[in-house]
């Protein structure tokens, strides 16, 4: 592997580390800092997740095009430290508004992932860019195997912990960068940055005017709302239904990215040979689909944490999904289609906590007329359904593999 690809995948690997890190401990950190019961946690945890989410949609294009005009390096770097003192305010908080003024400077500069893809892209043929993001994909599974495993295990000197570890994962992974990553935004693709396609609204427009793009948006943002519910619900769902601690919580989420990472880093480049890139979506959909039914009926905790890998196996649709974008848009447009997926995964991300943890907390509150932690996971299942259906409505949009 040349060692910029692996330089980039290490990047990935260590910020999911530091995103999964602080995972099984959202819970405990926000009842410390503000009290009250799990239902009004869930509650705030998915008001700092939208926040996030918001900064993440009206910021992401623009980082996205200013990768095309100044290069994939500097905004990785910038990304990286800044993320680090995110971090930082959100060990030190003492109040709610603290953590979220933390979730939103994390939303600002978290472009790292968006970038990296776009730089995969830059140094990848054109036929090899779905299996490219699968690595990318697959690195930061890797990452969020360690890091809610070690959040788990760091949850045990107290819900601050995983924030320091965090915050030195970011600050290290910043000085890697900074001797290590080569530039790979050269003339030939160097894009002039415009205010235009900068702003998520006419990112969007610009995007949705090619082929088939929008329609492939449609299908991002319906599966990326359903994904985004584990995230949201997760920790509180296992908490509410089966009291999973921090520990346990983090080796689920563990399990999850082991498989992701074996998905996305070895699976999924035979299943787009043997069935191209829209038929990888729909199996991996179907795959979805499969996971959300086991979650909400799986009556044992240990049966649960076994077929929580089950989910992981849906991971071969955003590469796929990508490829099948990524090969509808010039080299010089690549990191401005990139910001648009970080948009459309951050709209996701605005509406999916809000949603998620408000109908978790009318299911679980004292004094619901139906106590039901896995409601949220029944309307994630139906949200895949509906994607899946958009896309096949649409049709093949490549050429059958031979």
């Amino acid at each position: 592997m040349r060692l910029p690809v692996a330089v980039i995948l290490f990047t990935v690997m260590i910020d999911a580390m530091g995103v999964g890190l602080i995972l099984p401990v959202m819970p405990d950190l926000i009842l410390d800092v503000r009290g009250g019961s799990l239902a009004e946690a869930a509650v705030w945890g998915g008001i700092l997740s939208t926040s996030f989410a918001v900064m993440q949609f009206l910021f992401g294009p623009l980082v996205g095009s200013l990768s095309d005009a100044i290069g994939r390096r500097p905004v990785i770097l910038v990304s990286l430290f800044a993320l680090g003192v995110d971090y930082l305010v959100m060990a030190t908080a003492g109040s709610i508004w603290l953590l979220l003024l933390g979730r939103m400077l994390g939303g600002l500069t978290s472009a790292t992932y968006a970038t990296a893809t776009a730089y995969m892209a830059d140094i990848s043929e054109p036929g090899q860019k779905a299996a490219n993001f699968g690595l990318v994909s697959g690195a930061f599974g890797a990452g969020f195997v360690l890091g809610p495993l070690i959040g788990g295990l760091l949850g045990e000197f107290g819900p601050r912990a995983p924030f320091y570890a965090a915050a030195a994962l970011a600050m290290m992974n910043g000085l890697l960068g900074l001797y290590a990553l080569r530039e790979t935004v050269t003339d030939r693709i160097r894009r002039p940055f415009s205010w235009r396609r900068a702003n998520p609204f006419g990112a969007f427009r610009h995007m949705a005017r090619l082929p088939g793009i929008l329609t492939l948006l449609v299908v991002l943002l319906l599966y990326q709302l359903a994904i985004n519910s584990y995230s949201a619900v997760w920790a509180y769902f296992t908490q509410a239904r089966f009291a999973w601690t921090p520990q346990v919580i983090g080796l689920s989420l563990g399990l999850y990215g082991i498989t992701v990472a074996l998905v996305q880093g070895g699976f999924i480049r035979p299943a787009l040979r043997r069935w191209g890139e829209w038929r990888t979506v729909v199996l991996g959909q179907g795959f979805e689909i499969c996971a959300f039914v086991a979650i909400v009926v799986m009556p044992w905790s240990t049966g649960l944490l076994v077929l929580t890998p089950l989910a992981a196996f849906g991971a071969i649709t955003i590469p796929a999904l990508q490829g099948l974008m990524s090969r509808r848009v010039g080299d010089d447009e690549q990191g401005a289609l990139q910001g648009v997926i970080v948009s459309a995964n951050a709209l996701a991300m605005i509406l999916s906590p809000l949603v998620m943890t408000s109908i978790f907390a009318a299911f679980t509150h004292d004094g619901a007329a139906l106590h039901f932690p896995g409601a949220p996971f029944v309307l994630a299942g139906l949200l895949v359904v509906a994607s899946l259906a958009v896309f096949l409505r649409a049709g093949p949009s490549e050429p059958p593999p031979t």
